[in-house]
This record gives C-alpha cells, structure tokens and sequence, in this order.
C-alpha cells in the first residue's frame, strides 16, 4: 500500500533559486543628506549662562526704566496728546515684555518648570507685547507725521477721542495675533531631558500653521510697520530741515533718528533669520542641515537683540529728550530728592509751552 502521508509529486525549486540568485553590491546603497532630519540646535552650556544673565539685565534695565516714563506721564495734570497717550501705552507694553524674561532665563538653565499653563500665559505675554508695542511705535510715528509735517489738519476736536480709539484697536488686533500661543505646550525634548515651552502643533497641519503665523509675524510685526514708519519719519526730517531756528524741532529729529536706527538695529536681524527659517520650513528654499544649524543659532542670539529693545525704548523717547528731562526734575524737585532751582524767564517760557507738546 502507498503511504497516505508521502506523494510521488515533487516540486523542485533548485532552478527558481538560481534564477533569483544575485550578489548584494553595497556600494552602490548611498544616503540622500536631503532626506536626513538635521539635528535640533544644542546651545553650550556657557553660552546659556550668559544668555540668562543677559537677560535679567534686561529685566532690571526695562522694569525701572518704563516705570519711570511711566510715572512721569502719568503725573501730568493735562490730558495727554496722542503721542504721550501711545508713549504710555508703549511703556505698559514693554513691561508685559520685561515681566516674562525671568521665565524665560529659568528655562534656560532649569528647563520649563512652571507647567503648561503658565507656557500658554507667558507666550500670549510676550507675543502680545511684541505686537503691540511695534504698532505703538508706528503710531508715534504717523502722529509725529500729522503735528509736524500736517499740522493744520492735526487740529482737530476729538483728537484725544480718536487717539484713545487707536490705542484700544492697537491692543485688540495685539490680542488677536497673540492667540497662536495658546498652541505652545510644555514637552520634553528629544535632544534633552528638561521640558521645554514651544510650539506644538498637530503634525498633518503642522506646516501649514506654521507658515500662516510665520506671515503675520512677518507682516504685522515688521514689514508693515516699516513701511509707515520710514515714510512718515523720512518726511517729517525733511520738513524739519526746512525750518531755520526750530530749535527744539531739531531735537525732536534727533530722537526721530535715533528711533529709527534702534527699531533696525534690534528687530531686522531677528526677522530675516525668522524668514529664512520660514522659507525652509516651506520647503521655498532647499538647504542642507549646516545651513539649518546656522539659522538655528541665527534665530536664537537674533531673538535676545529684539528683546533688548524693551529695555531702549525709554531712554529712546524719555532720556534723549530735554523736556522729559525738565519734567522729570520737577518732579524729583516736589519729592525732595533735588534741591529747587531759580526758574529763569526763558525756562519759564519754555515750561509753559510743554503742555501742549510731547515729552519728546
């Protein structure tokens, strides 16, 4: 009998085997660097000490700083004209700046260890700030534009009404760009063991949010108010130069310049790394990862410049100028800090013609 369990068909696969017989070459397998993530920028540990004593300078540079323009405008018994309304406005947005740097140290050397929460808090804080006082800035100089260059049409009733309209406008559209932060979490690095506060979007729109806040940023906060502000200010110092013995007008160009040099010098840096690692983001333009690397590094040493300029703007628009000086002594004078000094007729003059003027 045949045995159940064996069969006279067989199968052989020696020729299917030879067929499919090949030899691996392994050089010819390569790594495309285009299709390699790049590693996340590690900032040195000496670098992030001084980095963080950076910025509690700032904070103690800028909290007493605004303080002060602050008190000053707001001791004065006249209504305020729309540039010291702004100028006020500008001080309380800087301190909400000024107020988040702590936080921002502590991360550096300790990680995030305030909760998530207070990462959401901090971030709308600063993104507020950063907004508003920009746009603040912008409207100091279309004022500026309207008293000197457009006087007659400057003249007008409700000024101070349209003036506290534009201030509460400033600081709605600043909310409203600042809801992004609520998307910023505490996480743990990949490359760390601490918590970090950042950005953390959901991976399948991840690209596509980034690149929409990525150009507000770019617009709202720079290159907008860069093109009012330049025109605005490059009319007013030609107007100005047109005037034989405006004396203080010229020192009000002399802050106008000062001005304008401070905004570059701490914001443009910052936005053209922003908008190269924009544009890399987006895949815009190709890069490879020491190219990423760089604009890592650029981002983050061009990020403690901007945040500098919180801490310049009283001495931008308070401290160049003499009649927040005067103003100033007049106070500390009341106080007893300084001992009164005899008012000559000229000064008297020119103390009384203050109260309509800025303190610029």
């Amino acid at each position: 009998m045949t045995d159940p369990n064996t069969s006279s068909f067989q199968l052989d696969f020696g020729s299917i085997y030879e067929e499919l017989n090949f030899t691996y070459n392994e050089s010819e397998f390569y790594l495309d660097p285009a299709t390699q993530p790049c590693n996340t920028y590690i900032i040195p540990g000496a670098v992030t000490i001084a980095v963080c004593v950076f910025y509690i300078l700032i904070f103690l540079l800028a909290i007493p700083g605004n303080l002060v323009v602050g008190l000053v405008i707001g001791l004065n018994k006249q209504s305020l004209p729309p540039s010291d309304l702004y100028l006020l406005h500008l001080v309380i947005a800087d301190l909400l700046l000024a107020v988040t740097l702590p936080f921002w140290a502590t991360s550096l050397t300790q990680g995030w260890v305030f909760g998530d929460a207070m990462c959401k808090i901090v971030t709308i804080f600063q993104e507020l700030s950063f907004y508003s006082s920009i746009l603040f800035l912008t409207c100091i100089s279309m004022d500026r534009y309207a008293v000197i260059v457009r006087a007659t049409e400057s003249r007008v009733a409700n000024r101070q009404l349209v003036s506290w309209a534009v201030c509460g406008a400033v600081w709605a559209v600043g909310a409203l760009l600042s809801l992004p932060g609520f998307f910023n979490s505490s996480f743990t690095s990949q490359n760390s063991s601490h918590l970090i506060c950042a950005e953390q979007y959901d991976p399948s729109s991840a690209d596509e949010w980034r690149l929409v806040t990525r150009i507000f940023r770019h617009a709202l906060g720079f290159v907008v108010p860069l093109a009012i502000m330049l025109p605005c200010y490059g009319i007013t110092i030609r107007r100005l130069l047109h005037i034989r013995g405006g004396f203080q007008r010229q020192r009000a160009m002399r802050v106008i310049v000062f001005v304008v040099v401070a905004f570059l010098l701490c914001w443009t840096p910052y936005h053209i790394a922003v908008m190269a690692d924009t544009f890399f983001r987006s895949k815009i333009v190709p890069y490879q990862c020491p190219a990423r690397m760089a604009v890592d590094r650029a981002m983050f040493a061009t990020q403690s410049l901007g945040l500098l300029h919180s801490c310049v703007n009283p001495v931008l628009y308070a401290f160049v100028g003499e009649k927040f000086r005067k103003r100033l002594k007049q106070i500390l004078t009341k106080m007893g800090i300084l001992e009164r000094a005899p008012l000559s007729r000229s000064s008297r003059s020119s103390l009384s013609s203050e109260i309509t003027s800025t303190f610029m």
